[in-house]
């Protein structure tokens, strides 16, 4: 570890809480209906939508009436992304000629987009054509990452309101987060990514002369729009197989910290969002506080893993970090950042191979997920992920003192707790009975890279990642096979809607219930001891449900490596 890589990391954690206040404010606004710069521009157009839909701002929705339209146009736009790829040798704008893809794939590919997830089975510039990449899976990287946001924001109302039957209306949400959010930032982003080299055309793959007198294609296409949205909406699918590790996806270290800033900016605003709605802003900023302990241990643990490099290398005499898999460009400090941001917020982009990363270094990126992406997480999915853990912390503090539980001001029944905990469990419940199946089924093995502990890591990573809605990967699984294909989409949607159903109806019921004053014997969850006691709940939950799994992979491989084994 250097100075400069600390200064480089400092600079980033400064930047987004910088970030934190005004963007909060301006989603606050936005999701209350009140008027901002944008109004002029987008208020027309969006009243148009919604008398094209048959509603309006002024129309709420009961819990389950906002879960039912929620599911519904989920299920239409998996519907659409199945076909398209399917058809695309049918449609314009394919100058490299692709065919259709497998049915397998097609459904891993939509179910991989509408949940947010972008785990990606096949090479984008080998495989979608430029229509297929727009038309289906940018689209879908807009309305996945509006759809966290939309979910998010009701389950905050449920918390924020008293007495009331209705938690907002999804049409509203999903328009408003789309419109005067996503939509104006990734005009923004992609001008500045286009400055910086990256391509942005219609035009075939270029044809190039090497060095050695050999042809090789590039590829090129519109690629800026798509990283644009693939980072702020915490979406991760790369236009090129290589993501962000790909010169055209990320051609240097401005680009590389526009995109890490993007990928927490929204998450961790959704924070200040929360306070100002429920009226007290020391709420949102102890929730924050609360994922950057969790983020900042990640990146200690992370960096100096790989700082301190390979001993089975340093045991042939060489010296220095791990830098295998790693651009040179970014270096140690900044793939470690990388590989920490992108787990902690369900992006799944990579600026390098994390199966290249030493044992440890690797475990970090697994714990992040299998927390349940609540250290900022998914755009709206971390806030509603950690209010989940926030639910079953309140509970514990009310067994430890004798008290109903309560969270501002809302009793916390068997119901909210029930919930919560489904949630929480239909993680684990994916990830590992998947990955069970998975290391004894033949199918199932032919597909590892590796032998041993780090065979059984990338199988473990990928159904993690899978659950999480990360969509990155340890390289060495090849995860394009019937089975991968097929059970890795049903562990996407298991770890999608089976936490967004309950999210919505602890908000229905939290919004029906009358607020409670404080008294005397009210815990404060504004202040430190809150704060580690949700990182406590957090850690323990994760750390029980997972840490057999992670002692057979990444534990077992680090001791071996530093006893001179290999696997």
């Amino acid at each position: 570890m250097t100075l400069f890589g600390w200064i480089q990391i400092l600079v980033y954690c400064g930047i987004v809480i910088l970030l934190v206040k005004p963007l909060g404010g301006y989603m606050y606004r936005v999701f209350n209906g009140e008027r901002t710069l944008l109004s002029p521009i987008f208020g027309p157009f969006e009243r148009g939508l919604y008398r094209i839909c048959g509603t309006s701002d002024r129309e709420e929705q009961h819990w389950t009436t906002y879960a039912v339209a929620m599911l519904l146009f989920n299920l239409a736009g998996f519907l659409l992304l199945y076909v398209l790829p399917r058809v695309q040798g049918l449609l314009p704008y394919n100058p490299a000629g692709m065919t259709a893809i497998t049915p397998d794939l097609a459904f891993n590919t939509a179910v991989s987009f509408v949940t947010n997830t972008n785990w990606q089975n096949y090479g984008g510039e080998s495989t979608m054509s430029y229509f297929v990449q727009m038309v289906g899976l940018t689209v879908q990287n807009f309305v996945s990452a509006a759809t966290g946001i939309a979910i998010a924001m009701a389950l905050i109302r449920g918390f924020a309101r008293a007495s009331g039957k209705s938690i907002g209306n999804f049409w509203v949400d999903m328009t408003r987060a789309t419109l005067y959010l996503l939509l104006p930032l990734c005009i923004v982003l992609t001008l500045v990514y286009v400055w910086l080299g990256m391509p942005q055309t219609f035009g075939p793959y270029v044809s190039a002369t090497t060095l050695e007198g050999a042809q090789q294609t590039i590829a090129v296409g519109p690629v800026a729009t798509q990283i644009a949205i693939k980072m702020l909406g915490t979406n991760g699918g790369g236009f090129f197989n290589a993501n962000a590790a790909h010169p055209f996806e990320n051609p240097d270290a401005i680009s590389n910290l526009i995109q890490m800033v993007t990928i927490f900016a929204i998450g961790a605003a959704l924070t200040n969002v929360f306070g100002r709605m429920i009226g007290n802003q020391r709420q949102g900023w102890a929730i924050l506080s609360a994922m950057g302990v969790l983020f900042i241990a990640g990146v200690i643990v992370c960096y100096w893993a790989e700082a301190a490099g390979n001993p089975l290398v340093h045991a042939l005499g060489l010296d220095g970090g791990n830098m295998e898999g790693k651009e040179s460009r970014f270096g140690i400090a900044l793939s470690a950042l990388f590989a920490v941001i992108t787990t902690a917020a369900s992006c799944g982009a990579v600026n390098a191979m994390h199966g290249s990363f030493t044992a440890l270094g690797g475990m970090i990126p697994l714990v992040n997920m299998q927390l349940g992406e609540v250290i900022v997480g998914g755009v709206g999915a971390g806030l509603y992920g950690i209010l989940m853990f926030i639910v079953v912390a309140v509970f514990v503090a009310g067994l430890m003192v004798g008290r109903t539980p309560e969270y501002l001001g809302k009793k916390i029944e068997a119901k909210e707790v029930k919930m919560a905990m489904l949630a929480i469990l239909c993680l684990p419940l994916a990830m590992l009975i998947f990955t069970a199946i998975a290391v004894v089924l033949p199918s199932g093995v032919a597909a590892m890279g590796n032998a041993g502990p780090h065979g059984f890591s990338e199988v473990l990573y990928a159904y993690t990642s899978a659950a999480a809605n990360n969509g990155s990967a340890f390289g060495g699984l090849s995860g394009n096979t019937p089975w991968y294909n097929i059970t890795l989409g049903i562990g996407m949607l298991m770890g999608r809607f089976l936490v967004i159903i309950p999210a919505l109806a602890i908000a229905g019921s939290l919004a029906a219930k009358k607020t409670v004053p404080a008294s005397a014997g009210t815990f404060p969850t504004d202040g430190p001891l809150f704060v580690g006691l949700l990182v406590g709940v957090i850690v323990i939950v994760g750390g029980l449900t997972f840490f057999p799994a992670l002692a057979v992979g990444p534990i077992v491989e680090h001791l071996a490596m530093i006893h001179g084994q290999t696997f």
